[in-house]
C-alpha cells in the first residue's frame, strides 16, 4: 500500500510530467487560458494516459516480448496513443460538439503529447506491473490536472491585473509557468 502511494505521489508531484519533467507542455499551456478548457484537456487526458498504459502494457509482454521485436517499442506504442486519442476525440465530438470546438487543435495534440509516451516508456523501463503502471498513468494524469487547472486558475487571475505592456500575455504566462516549475521543484525531497 505504501509503494502504490509512493508511485502516485511521486508521478503527481515530485516528478510532474509537466512542471519537473517539462513533457506535454503543447496543450499545457495551449489549454489553460481558460478553467473550462482546462478541465476537460483534463479528463481527456487521464483517459488516454490510464488507457495507452493498460494496452502498452499488454502489447509489449504479450507482442513485443514474445517475438522478441522489442525495438519496435516507440513505434509501437505511438501507435496505441494515436489511436486511442483517434477514440477519444471521436467520443468528444459525439458527446459534446461545443467541448471539441473548445478544445480544438490540442485533444488530437494529446497524440504528440511526450508525457503520454513517457508515462508507457518509464513504465516498461522501471519494470511495473500492471497495477503500478496504472497508478503511474493516474499519477502523471493527477499531476498535470493539477499543474494545468492551477496554471489555467492563474492565468484568468493575471489577465485583468495591471501588468507592464512587454510583459502581457505569453511572456508572463512562462513566467508564472516557471514560478510553478519551482513550487513543484520543492517536492523533490518528498519520499527520499
Amino acid at each position: 500500500m505504501t509503494e502504490a502511494l509512493l508511485i502516485l505521489l511521486s508521478a503527481a508531484l515530485v516528478n510532474n510530467f509537466v512542471l519537473v519533467q517539462f513533457l506535454g507542455l503543447c496543450p499545457f499551456v495551449g489549454t489553460s487560458a481558460r478553467f473550462e478548457t482546462a478541465v476537460p484537456m483534463t479528463l481527456a487526458t487521464a483517459f488516454v494516459l490510464s488507457v495507452a498504459a493498460l494496452v502498452t502494457y499488454f502489447v509489449n509482454r504479450y507482442v513485443l516480448i514474445p517475438l522478441d521485436v522489442q525495438y519496435l517499442r516507440i513505434i509501437a506504442f505511438i501507435v496505441v496513443i494515436a489511436g486511442t486519442v483517434q477514440f477519444t476525440e471521436m467520443f468528444v465530438r459525439a458527446a459534446s460538439p461545443l467541448l471539441h470546438q473548445l478544445l480544438g487543435i490540442f485533444l488530437p495534440l494529446i497524440t504528440t503529447n511526450c508525457a503520454v509516451l513517457g508515462v508507457t516508456l518509464i513504465a516498461v523501463d522501471q519494470g511495473l506491473s500492471l497495477p503500478e503502471t496504472l497508478l503511474l498513468a493516474l499519477g502523471a494524469a493527477l499531476g498535470f490536472g493539477i499543474a494545468i487547472v492551477a496554471f489555467a486558475a492563474l492565468r484568468e487571475r493575471i489577465v485583468d491585473d495591471a501588468v507592464p505592456a512587454p510583459f502581457k500575455g505569453p511572456p508572463l504566462a512562462l513566467v508564472t509557468v516557471g514560478f510553478m516549475a519551482l513550487a513543484f521543484y520543492g517536492f523533490r525531497g518528498v519520499g527520499a
